[in-house]
Parts: C-alpha cells; structure tokens; sequence
C-alpha cells in the first residue's frame, strides 16, 4: 500500500479540537436550554419539590448524554476517539448518580413536609404510584451499575460480569422515560418545550439505535467476514487475517481496531479490542493477538473459514490528525500493532521507539524495520524491565533519542503505566498537546 500523500496543517484547527469545540458547544446550549425551560416552568407544589424538579431534569439531561458519549458516532469517534469519550462516559455517570439521588431525596423530603407525613411511610405511599414506582426502580438500576463501576470493584470482576450488568442501563432508560412521560410536567406547558424535549430523546436514540446496532449489523450483512488465515508470530502472539466481500468499501483506517467476536469459536458474548496490525489494502483485514487470556489465547487455534462479527473501525489514532510534517512513534509490547499499521500511511522523518522486555518479546519487529528502512527513518529498540531506571522514557533521555520531539507529532500506544509516563515526559518537555496523540483502550 502506498503512503498517504500529507500536508501539515499549520493554520487549521485539528480536528480532534474541533470536535470538542462543537461538542462542548452542543452540550453547552442544551444546558442552557434546560435551565430556561426551568425558570420559566420549573415551579413545583413546594419549594422542596422545585429542587427535586431541577436535578430530576439534570438528571434526565446527564442520561441522554452519556448515551451520546457512547453511541459510537462515527463522526466523533474518528476525531475524539472511543477511549476518550468512554473515560467522559464515565464521569458523567457519578454526575448521574448524584442528580438523580438527589432528585428521588428531595421528592420523598419534599412530599413528607407538604404533607406532614413520616419520611418512610411518605417514600412507600410514592412508590404506590405507578409512575413514581417507575422512577424508583429505574434509580436502583442506576445506583447498582455505579456501584460495581468503583474501580476498587470493577477490578475484581469479570468484564462479562461487568458488562451484563452495565446493559441493564437500557432497562433503567426504559424505565426513566416512562416515568417522564407520566410524571413530567416542566416540558408540557407549551408546544415548543415539548417538541425539544422529546426531539432531544428522538435524537439521541437514533444515533444509539443506528451506530451500535444498526451499521455494524448492516456491514457484517454487506461483508461475510471470515477467517482467511492464522499465523504465529512468536510463542504467544497470532496474526489472523480476516477477508469479505467488497472490502475496499469499509472506511477504515490505519491505526484504528474493531470490536471482534468470533460466534463459532469463543461465542456471541465475547468481544475483544484489537487494533488493525496492518494498513487495510481491501483485501484483508490483520488484526495481532497476544494471548494475555483464555478468549485472546484461544484466537491462536480459531479455524480458517471461521465466521467473524465486526464492530468497527473505531478510533482517532489516524493520520488525520497529524499536525506536522515528522513523526515519533513509541510503542510498548503488543502497542505495536496500530503503530506498525501507521507506518504504511506515515510520509516525512519518522523515528519509532519500540519498547519490550527482551528482543524475543518484539512481534513484528521484521515488519517495523522494513518500513522503517522504507521511508528512512529510525528504529530505536528498547529493552529491560518495565520499572528499569532511569526509565528510558524520562525527559531528559526521551530528548537524547529525539531531539528535535517538540517539532514532531507524536503517536503512542503501550501499556498504561508506560503510556502515562510517556505522556508525562511529553508534558515536561514541552510538546504541545495537539502534537500527542495517545491510543488507550477503554471500553469500561
């Protein structure tokens, strides 16, 4: 595959900072939109009540863009990448679940003081009412999935646990807009208050419904992926060439990965996050698995001709968003697999840190070099223990590797703690933030 043809773009916008722009910027006049609408017709039958109408609202507002975050649009992911909307996707969702605690509190608290009733017989005589009902159990899905969200918890499940759970969010929406629809009052006062309302939800379910079900249903339909090829790399590393019909058509790019399941070997309910290990060329798909579990060990033995679901490409570590004309790749471990990929598109001086414990443990290294060679560049491999010191990824040794780093647009992909000391050393040197581009795989 040919590179790329590039141009710096040293006057635009980056597109990753565009988008936010207009992200934010959507968000921003949604809330303001909300907090109108609620002075003008938020009042409720006690001030108390009022309250609970404002995070109530708040609360409504804060699902509907968690959903957003999450919808998989490809027009955001390509430009802020799915790792980063997933990480706002989750604080979002502790902003959720403090409004709408705060939101049931102060119905309960409110109703109990109009009425002159007991706080507990109060909360018993609301969840009586079929639409106040709704709402409560549509707050304990909320509560629950927040709960098993604490890092100190999410660690010890199983990401299947996890994510089973974290579907019962659906049923928790279900359950929210039933309850808006024969609780609400705020958006019923005139035609127009009601018309935003609803269109926002309309809005948002459509993009949910379209780009995390619909598309990846229409493209696995329009391709019959299948396993074309399965090669060893190393002891622990497989490459698995995937073909289908009119490849050439599916937008993907270099340094992008899909969600894959393979239905006949490791089941339906099994999807992993593996980056595309080479350019896509329209005839095959290569994704480079290291057997770090019992679902990515398996992929080594999956046979040729296996059926494979593919959601994706996702993600904004592309060319696209280069504002330079020379490059720095660094990569730790299997990190390698989406840099290697970006090689294939990358022109101008390009420089490639590859980090690993042994020589042994550098898959793909052959490809690396090669193109490497191919384009002039300089291929530096470096070895020792993760908590080596000094690590070779310190300001003042990251410098001596590349001196001229702050005029270079910078790709990283590597283990966590590697990637946060990288980016770290990034910062202290100087580099502008719209020249590092950082790949963390965040799917929860």
């Amino acid at each position: 595959m040919t590179a790329t043809s590039y141009r710096p773009a040293t006057t635009d916008t980056p597109p990753r900072k565009r988008a936010r722009i207009l992200l934010w910027g959507f968000v921003a006049a949604n809330l303001l939109t909300v907090e109108i609408l609620f002075v003008t017709d938020g009042a409720g039958k006690h001030p108390l009540l009022t309250i609970a109408k404002f995070f109530g609202l708040h609360a409504a507002l804060a699902m509907m863009l968690q959903l957003l975050l999450v919808a998989r649009v490809p027009w955001l992911d390509r430009r802020i990448g799915m790792d980063r909307l997933t990480v706002w996707h989750r604080w979002l969702g502790f902003a959720l679940l403090w409004t709408v605690v705060l939101h049931a509190s102060f119905v309960v608290l409110g109703y109990a003081t109009l009425y002159g009733n007991p706080l507990v017989g109060t909360f018993f005589d609301l969840a009586a009412v079929p639409a106040s009902l709704l709402g409560v159990l549509g707050a304990t899905i909320v509560v629950a999935i927040a709960a098993v969200s604490i890092r100190a918890i999410r660690r010890r499940l199983p990401y299947e646990w996890w994510h089973g759970i974290h579907l019962t969010l659906y049923l928790a929406l279900v359950l929210a807009l039933a309850h808006q629809f024969l609780e609400g009052t705020t958006f019923t006062s005139t035609t127009w208050s009601t018309l935003y309302w609803w269109g926002m939800w309309g809005l948002v379910l459509t993009a949910l419904v379209a780009f995390r079900v619909l598309v990846p249903l229409w493209r696995n339909a329009r391709h019959r992926f299948r396993v074309a090829a399965v090669v060893p790399e190393s002891d622990h590393v497989a490459s698995i060439y995937v073909t289908g019909r009119d490849l050439h058509r599916l937008p993907a790019r270099a340094g992008q990965f899909c969600l894959w399941r393979f239905p006949d070997h490791n089941g339906w309910w099994r999807a992993n996050p593996f980056s595309l290990s080479a350019a896509p060329d329209g005839r095959f798909l290569r994704l480079t698995v290291k057997a770090v579990g019992d679902t990515s060990a398996r992929l080594r033995h999956v046979p040729v001709g296996s059926r494979v679901f593919v959601e994706g490409p996702y993600g904004a570590f592309t060319t696209t968003q280069r504002v330079r004309g020379s490059t720095l790749l660094i990569a730790g471990g299997v990190g390698i697999t989406p840099i290697r990929a970006l090689l294939e598109e990358l022109t101008g001086p390009v420089t490639v840190l590859y980090r690993v414990r042994t020589p042994a443990d550098a898959v793909l290294l052959d490809e690396v070099q090669a193109l490497t060679d191919a384009r002039g560049g300089q291929l530096h491999l470096l070895t020792g223990r993760t908590a080596s010191h000094p690590s070779p990824f310190a300001p003042q040794r990251l410098a001596a590797l590349v001196p001229d780093v702050g005029e270079r647009d910078v790709y990283v992909c590597g283990p966590p703690a590697m990637t946060e000391a990288v980016l770290r050393s990034l910062r202290a040197l100087g580099v502008p933030r719209a020249h590092i581009h950082a790949e963390r795989f965040r799917l929860a």
